[in-house]
């Protein structure tokens, strides 16, 4: 047999063995696409409205201050719940604040506050479906293709960046915003057409996840086991960590690119961050990582940190593309690997609780960036590099002066600051041997064959369909 048969047929095994996940995968992505294509045309509709950067802004905090709150309540539920059903009642229910949208909009009702409102009620469902997808996925995934399925999750949000402004753009000017929710409740649909068609394997239960006790223990539960557990919550923290440089990034990246060219141009800038997103994440689909993931992870951010150090050295739009280009292709791998940690060392039935708490800190991470390093990068900084500035006279001399070079500086801070965060955590024992002193948990919670998973005899589809409505 040929090298070319070998790996054709190795492929196939992978398909094979991760069909039931790449159904889920394929109708998730083109729910996303379509929630993601609705957020633009909605963000547009808001700004256009209000001509309101603040207003402009809540939006986005609307969308994430309740998956914050709501999450450590979201957990021990999504354990409890069957969760292929829990993400089909997400999907529905959180797609109900869109049709309300689209209904005031089509009777000239819609108002901002609406927006947020809605935001809000779609975002308190997310909070349940985020941890019971992610959850789900050790239970449909070989334990050696965990990398290969959080690479196709990054990936996932990376064609949804690439694909959604461009869509929504061509789109408003054809449907407007009603055809634009309509196809967001197509795509909806369609996400769950495919959670029905799907069985997923029983988690085996355990003393831990079925004993008696208080609310506020179900609530904390997250906390205290990753508390017991040094390794991971160094791992949680150093993920979130991450969270918080792109948020900062993201803040900075708008004011400094328009430094060098215009709106129009914009975009495309944008667009290739979001392809980076999506490189990285096929990379890692691909490849599958590393047999030890805790050193792709300090690797990358290692890497990171260095990218963006160089993304501020100069005044130029082309290294400063480089370097952030670079930096959001290896997000997907430090994600990814982060990830399958977790869901190696994570017992199967609690799993629930903890990527809640997991995913609020992150989330909680991530607008943090936003709030502190965009009025370091506005008040303090591009001050101190201003032409006449504090430090126009030493560092400016180095790097350059006038206006995006205190953002630049501060981009070479966050770099370092990286490098040395990365180090530091490197000498912490608990998290660089996370991978060694806990024992991975069994995925074999019966784990159904992909056939088995799939032919779902149509009584019980029925059964599911008429115990949704009801």
């Amino acid at each position: 047999m040929s090298d070319i048969q070998i790996m054709e047929k190795t492929r196939l095994t992978v398909l094979r063995e991760m069909q039931l996940f790449i159904i889920v995968w394929l109708g998730q992505l083109i729910a996303l696409i379509g929630s993601s294509t609705t957020a633009f045309a909605l963000d547009i509709w808001v700004y256009n409205r209000t001509g309101s950067v603040t207003q402009f802004a809540l939006v986005s905090l609307f969308n994430t201050l309740p998956l914050i709150l709501i999450s450590p309540i979201a957990g021990p539920l999504v354990d409890k719940w069957d969760r292929r059903k829990t993400m089909i009642f997400a999907d529905v229910l959180a797609c109900l604040g869109t049709i309300a949208i689209g209904v005031l909009f089509v009777i000239g009702r819609l108002e901002v506050w609406h927006i947020y409102l809605a935001n809000t009620f779609t975002a308190v469902f997310m909070a349940f479906h985020t941890p019971a997808y992610t959850a789900s996925t050790v239970l449909i995934v070989p334990k050696q293709h965990l990398n290969r399925a959080n690479g196709l999750m990054s990936l996932m949000y990376g064609i949804s960046l690439i694909i959604a402004p461009t869509l929504g753009g061509v789109l408003l000017s054809i449907v407007h915003l009603q055809g634009i929710i309509l196809f967001h409740v197509s795509a909806v649909f369609i996400a769950v057409v495919s959670l029905m068609l799907v069985r997923f394997p029983e988690v085996s239960t355990s003393d831990v996840a079925t004993a008696k006790s208080s609310f506020l223990s179900e609530a904390t539960y997250g906390f205290t086991y990753l508390i017991a557990r040094p390794g991971l919550l160094g791992l949680v923290l150093f993920s979130a960590s991450s969270f918080y440089i792109v948020g900062g990034i993201n803040v900075i990246t708008i004011p400094l690119v328009l430094n060098f060219v215009s709106v129009s141009f914009l975009g495309t800038i944008l667009s290739l961050f979001g392809i980076a997103i999506l490189a990285g994440g096929l990379l890692v689909s691909i490849w599958g990582g590393l047999e030890r993931n805790i050193y792709a992870i300090y690797g990358c951010m290692l890497l990171s940190g260095v990218f963006i150090f160089v993304a501020g050295l100069q005044p130029s739009l082309v290294i400063f593309t480089a370097g952030i280009f670079l930096f959001f292709l290896t997000q997907p791998i430090v994600s990814s690997s982060t990830q399958a940690v977790m869901q190696n060392k994570v017992e199967p039935n609690v799993q629930g609780r903890v990527f809640a708490i997991k995913g609020a800190i992150e989330a909680a991470a991530f607008p943090l960036g936003y709030i502190t390093i965009g009025p370091l990068a506005e008040k303090v900084f591009e001050p101190l590099m201003a032409t006449n500035g504090s430090l126009a006279g030493s560092i400016g001399q180095i790097i350059g002066v006038g206006s995006g070079r205190g953002m630049g500086l501060l981009l070479m801070i966050i770099g370092v600051l990286t490098i040395l965060e990365t180090s530091i955590a490197y000498l912490y024992p608990r998290l660089r041997f996370v991978e060694d002193e806990l024992p991975n948990v069994s995925n074999a919670v019966a784990m159904a064959t992909p056939a088995a998973g799939i032919a779902a005899d149509t009584a019980s589809s029925q059964n599911d369909a008429v115990s949704l409505i009801s």
